[in-house]
Order: structure tokens, then sequence, then C-alpha cells
């Protein structure tokens, strides 16, 4: 691996080169925060794609394509006057050093910590709270805490869920959503306890696609899925991962009966659906063989 020099050298270098661009590239001169937002969208799909699969390779393409829309839109914020990298690598260092009072609060690096706190508390009680925070020892204590500790940055959270963004696809926003109250303490007391609500939204659904009241019906959906969301953290298995495995997985099954389907000259809609199932069962089979 590269020396932090190394690292340095290389960054400075993309800099250097996306100063270039625009100045002398008339696409990268035109390009404004709102043009550049649909392809950053685009490109931390990528980038997503790439971690589900694993592909190493890719995983380093995508985070360049990725860091280079963060810094595209550092240089247009310096064009503007309004902030530069550096002041985006100064920002993001110090709401680390604060949210984690585990490692910089001056009760774990000694009275003469040369990281100090960039938060100075404004009365005994924050004082406390922050010595308090310091003595976190596991990953659970710390994700509590953190909620607490946004909630007093200068520029932080004024609610515990205004820091989940609008945003965000709606299976992620739901497990955001859920694991910020839980942060809190709004939870359930046994994991197990979830299965009677997932059971009792299903029942609702079920009642309501029996009456065909569409708009009931998708409000109960909604419930339905919110709740089998919870169950999936509830014992700690990520929803959007399971979930985009089995979107892969259809894909694969589905393309080995479009594959026979080609070979054998008989479109899709020609072939039966018992035809299609035999064709589907054998993919299982060969995926674990």
């Amino acid at each position: 691996m590269h020396t932090r020099e190394e690292q340095m050298e290389a960054f400075g270098r993309l800099l250097d080169v996306l100063d270039q661009l625009r100045e002398k590239c008339p696409w990268d001169r035109k390009q404004t925060n709102e043009s550049l937002r649909p392809n950053t969208i685009e490109e931390v799909y990528e980038l997503a794609d790439a971690l589900v699969r694993d592909d190493r390779k890719n995983i380093c393409k995508e985070l360049g394509d990725v860091l280079m829309h963060v810094m595209f839109y550092a240089k247009i914020g310096s064009e503007t006057g309004d902030f530069d990298m550096a002041d985006v690598c100064r920002m993001q260092a110090d709401k680390l050093i604060f949210r984690h009072p585990h490692i910089y609060h001056p009760s774990q690096v000694g009275a003469d910590n040369p990281r100090p706190l960039p938060y100075v508390p404004e009365n005994e009680a924050d004082v406390e709270q922050q010595r308090e925070f310091s003595q976190a020892k596991t990953s659970e204590q710390v994700l509590q805490n953190w909620e607490q500790i946004k909630l007093k940055e200068k520029d932080g959270n004024k609610t515990v869920l205004s820091g989940v963004p609008a945003a965000l696809p709606s299976l992620i926003k739901a497990y955001r959503i859920q694991d910020k109250a839980r942060n809190v303490g709004f939870d359930w007391q046994q994991r197990e306890d979830v299965w009677a609500k997932v059971r009792e939204e299903l029942d609702e659904l079920q009642a309501e696609l029996e009456r065909e009241d569409k708009e009931r019906s998708t409000a109960e959906l909604g419930d339905f899925l919110f709740s089998v969301i919870n169950a999936a953290r509830l014992y700690k298995l990520n929803p959007e991962n399971a979930l985009e495995h089995t979107n892969q997985k259809f894909i694969r099954r589905f393309g080995y009966i479009e594959e026979h389907s080609i070979r054998a000259g008989r479109p899709l809609t020609e072939m039966s659906l018992e035809e299609m199932d035999t064709l589907w069962n054998e993919a299982k089979r060969i995926e674990k063989e």
C-alpha cells in the first residue's frame, strides 16, 4: 500500500487535474451543482452495485468517480467563495472528533491532548455529559451516544429523525428511521416480540385486499413492509442488501430461462408457465451444485 505522502501527492494531482478541466474543458466548465446532481446519484448507485458484488477492481474505480464529484462540488463552492476542499475536509474532521469523545475527549488522551474537541461545552452540565459520552466502550454505546451528540452540534440535527435525508430510497429510509429511534431507546424490549406485529400487519393487509380498497390496501402494505424491515433490523440483517441479492438471484434464474428459449428458437411468450417453472428449478439446482 502507498505511504501517506504518496496518498497526499495523488490527491493533489487529482485536484490539479480538476482545476485544469474546469478551466479548459467546455463540458466541465459549464457544469453546476444542479447539472451534476443526477450524475452523482448514478455514480453512487454504481459504487453500491460494485460493493454488493464485492468487485474490488470496480469498487476502486467507482470510488474515484464518487470522489471526483465531491471534489467538483467543492470546486464550485470555491468559485462562489462559499467553501473549498479544505473547508470540506476540516469540517468533516471536526465533526468526527466531536462525535467520538470516547477517543478524543481529554479524559481519554490526557490533559495535553494534541487533538482537542472543536466543541467547547457552554456549561457544567455539558461538560459532565461529554465526560459521560467519553466512557463508551462498545459499538452499541457509541451508537446510542451519537444521537445525543448530534443534537448538541451547533449546525446539527434539531430532532432525532431530522438527520434522515428526505431523498433516501424508501427501504433505506425506513431502516434509518427505525435505527435512529432505537438509539434513543424507542424499540422492542425483546426482538422476538416483533413477529406479532408482522403477523398483525399482514392480517390487516389481507383484510383490506379482500375488500378491494386500493387506498387502504396501499397504506397497509406500507405498514407491513415497515414491520418486516423492523424485524430485519432487530435480527441485524440489512434489508437493502438482502433484497438486492434476491434481485440478482432472480435476474440469473430468469436469464437461464431466456437463454434456453433463445437456443430453442421459441419466444418466452410461447412457453407455458409449467415449462418456465421447470427451467427455473433447473437454474436453482445448478446454483446449488
